[in-house]
């Protein structure tokens, strides 16, 4: 009987931030991460030991623990949050306000009611350390520090009944509970690599690895690959050219997981998922029995493309080509290779975020099914392949996703049509493996590797690293053992993919300035350990500006006409509004449909706009605004709204509005009422009364409930829209958190 197998990859990793040179570790995130993730996404498999899975653990990201659980490691942003904060100096309270915020606004710092007072204060200054720090004293600090690690603390780890205390007093913490929490993490830390070990040697796991420093191997070994993969593609001044390089990092990679977890890798993510020939052949000479990249790659190879149906469906024919084994063979190398499916996996990374958990499983479960039937249906075994980051996704969602994960997992464990494996025992266990003789160049991002070559600010760093790697086979027969020790270390990172990650157009994040430092410190440290002197280039920032996204509050009523008509943006001004951030961050692929949204208010009406990522999509969509209504002062939710239109071939065809727990209709396309207006032009515009938020900032009195002070009135309202498909949510504004409006008299607002 044919069968399906799910193969469930989760993808383990962190640049390397130490510098060798001083010690320190430039940002933080490999520690907060192996506090938040990396842990309980393997204890959460014990409740379902028939769920087998893969992850995959980036070399340099084990290295970075074990320095943490050793005490080894010298973390400025752990010295900052363990400090008394009466001992902090202005330049560390400071320190402390600029990066002790630098989490999820909803399911981090929200989680705790007096860290999202900390930051709303903090944003109420601007964002800005300099204005903020007169407002923060000795106790708001020490609260700060003590949250800012809690809040990234894994769900097991909350559990913990010393935490689950500190949780539970909520502010106005102590020296000794803020003692307690630092020592608390190093013990957490010395949990993650062993969780994983004991998970390996019952079969519950495998683990694989990737090249050491995650470099991308192709362009390591040939930086023309870029021009393979992408025709055309400008590339650097110089071409880099080290397949020595590339074995290193690979063999590194397989000897340290071997020595970590006594067992030696079988198979291999390359970094990014990229592959080429030549990576293929390193990689069978060490050993490595199968390898893992995106259906794109597949696709290329084999002259197609893999299109889906409005449901994320293939045609039988694609279906038939991707979930499978493939048995790549040409001249002495071996490999089996596992293409993933895009589809799937981004629903996890991007989608079901937005998503009740259990509505979130369910449709990848029924999706998973979906996608494999054709071949079933032929009689054949299907392997279906989700592969995915295994942490940055997780803030996004409430409690780190693990409602939605024990939801999926008891799903796959309780269905006998499907089996979840590993990697390896798919491939022992699949019955009709297809061939491959040839395979074209590129990674998991459209099948190329643009991301990290291409651009001038890409080119501008591997002519840099070529410089240096150059260097340093001229100096080293000169150089102590030592010094020659640690100036190919310095190398061996500054390949790694994480540095021109952020260099380019397609990403950013609030630390670009740090990663961009940090890349010109270990190419320094080649020439410094060597006893030559850094070339004066380095010093200067590889990146240029960076357009941030954008948030304005309301500062005047607004009365614009609802027609859905964009052109009128005078009608416009004053109002809130945020733009998207189309650089995606730490995470890649995520679809832009929307642009901008606007809200607003005047003396009766709350008003919202949301414009567009070019032309309104012609595919069928449902535009969902979510309206809260708050008393600040009590923090309590007053009254929800939800606004509801059905758009077909970019027309709208119906809307509504309703008070979701009372299920009640306010207002529809069929019965508008006189006060309610929705519209869809160019943009989707709509207003509704205040009233029905039980807010009215020029009628205070006749909002107030039954006993209820002043004080606990109505002051503010938040606002998200969200884009649907399929009963999918696809995009939204903003992506974390809310628009908010203040409910102030017009005067009052404008004086602001």
């Amino acid at each position: 009987m044919a069968q399906l197998r799910v193969v469930v990859l989760w993808h383990q990793h962190q640049p390397f931030y130490k510098d060798l040179v001083t010690g320190q570790y430039r940002l933080p995130w490999t520690r907060l991460h192996a506090l938040k993730d990396y842990y309980g996404m393997v204890k959460l498999l014990e409740e379902f030991p028939n769920v087998h899975q893969t992850f995959n653990l980036v070399p340099s990201l084990i290295n970075q623990i074990q320095d943490y659980v050793s005490g080894a490691a010298q973390d400025p942003f752990l010295e900052v949050a363990a400090k008394p904060a009466k001992d902090l100096s202005p330049d560390e309270r400071r320190f402390a306000l600029q990066y002790l915020f630098q989490a999820n606004s909803v399911n981090v710092i929200g989680r705790y009611p007096r860290y999202r007072e900390l930051w709303e204060r903090f944003r109420g200054a601007g964002d800005s350390p300099e204005k903020a720090e007169k407002y923060f004293q000795a106790q708001d600090f020490t609260d700060l520090q003590v949250l800012s690690q809690i809040g990234w603390f894994d769900e097991y780890f909350l559990e913990e009944k010393s935490i689950a205390e500190l949780i539970k007093k909520g502010r106005n913490y102590s020296l000794e509970d803020q003692r307690a929490v630092i020592a608390a993490e190093r013990e957490f830390l010395a949990r993650v690599l062993p969780v994983h070990t004991e998970a390996a040697k019952k079969g519950s796991i495998e683990i694989s690895t990737s090249p050491f420093y995650h470099p991308i191997l192709p362009l390591v070994c040939d930086t023309q690959a870029g021009a393979v993969s992408s025709p055309g593609l400008p590339l650097p001044q110089n071409r880099y050219r080290h397949p020595e390089d590339a074995r290193e990092q690979l063999q590194r990679g397989l000897d340290l997981h071997e020595k970590v977890f006594g067992m030696r890798p079988r198979g291999v993510w390359p970094s990014e998922g990229s592959v080429s020939e030549e990576a293929l052949a390193i990689a069978h000479r060490l050993g490595v029995q199968w390898m893992a990249t995106d259906e794109g790659v597949l696709g290329r190879s084999l002259g197609l493309i893999f299109p889906r149906d409005g449901g994320g469906r293939l045609s039988s024919d694609m279906a038939h080509r991707l979930y499978t084994i493939y048995r790549y063979e040409n001249a002495d190398t071996r490999m089996n290779l596992i293409f993933r499916d895009h589809t799937l996996s981004d629903l996890i990374g991007f989608v079901y975020s937005g998503m009740p958990a259990q509505e979130a499983a369910n449709n990848l479960i029924q999706k998973i099914k979906e996608s494999a039937q054709p071949v079933l249906s032929h009689g054949q075994d299907a392997m279906v392949p989700i592969i995915l980051d295994g942490e940055n996704a997780w803030e996004y969602y409430p409690r780190s996703g693990r409602e939605f994960l024990r939801r999926f997992y008891d799903a796959l464990q309780k269905d006998p049509e499907i089996e979840a494996v590993t990697v390896s025992e798919a491939i022992a266990r699949h019955q009709n493996c297809s061939y491959l003789n040839s395979l074209v160049p590129g990674s998991w991002i459209s099948a190329n590797f643009n991301v990290w070559i291409g651009a001038p600010e890409d080119n501008k760093a591997w002519d840099y690293l070529y410089h240096a790697r150059n260097l340093y086979t001229e100096a080293a027969a000169s150089a102590s053992e030592e010094q020659r020790k640690v100036a190919f270390e310095e190398i061996l990172i500054a390949e790694g993919s994480d540095w021109n990650w952020w260099y380019g157009p397609e990403h950013h994040s609030a630390n670009d300035r740090d990663f961009d430092e940090l890349y010109r410190k270990h190419l320094s440290n080649v020439y410094q350990a060597l006893g030559r002197t850094p070339p004066d280039y380095l010093a200067q920032p590889i990146a240029g500006a960076v357009a941030r996204p954008s948030y304005t509050p309301q500062s005047a009523y607004i009365h614009p006409k609802v027609t859905g008509d964009m052109v009128r943006y005078f009608e416009w001004m004053g109002a809130a509004w945020h733009t998207a951030d189309r650089r995606s961050g730490s995470m890649h692929g995520k679809q832009f449909l929307l642009d901008a949204v606007y809200a607003g208010i005047d003396e009766q009406f709350v008003y919202g706009r949301l414009d567009f990522a070019g032309k309104v999509p012609e595919d069928g969509f449902e535009v969902v605004v979510n309206l809260e209504s708050w008393a600040k002062h009590a923090d309590r939710l007053r009254r929800e709204l939800r606004l509801d239109a059905v758009v077909e071939s970019a027309r709208m065809q119906s809307w509504k509005t309703t008070v979701p727990e009372e299920e009640k209709v306010l207002a529809s396309s069929s019965a508008p009422g006189q006060e309610a207006r929705v519209a869809l032009m160019r943009n989707f515009e709509f207003r509704v009364p205040l009233a029905w938020l039980m807010a009215a900032p020029m009628e205070i009195e006749k909002i107030r409930g039954p006993g209820e002070s002043s004080e606990a009135l109505t002051t503010r309202l938040r606002l998200r829209f969200s884009l649907w498909r399929n009963r999918l949510p696809v995009d939204a504004l903003p992506v974390e958190g809310w628009i908010e409006l203040e409910l102030l008299r017009e005067e009052e607002l404008i004086s602001q």
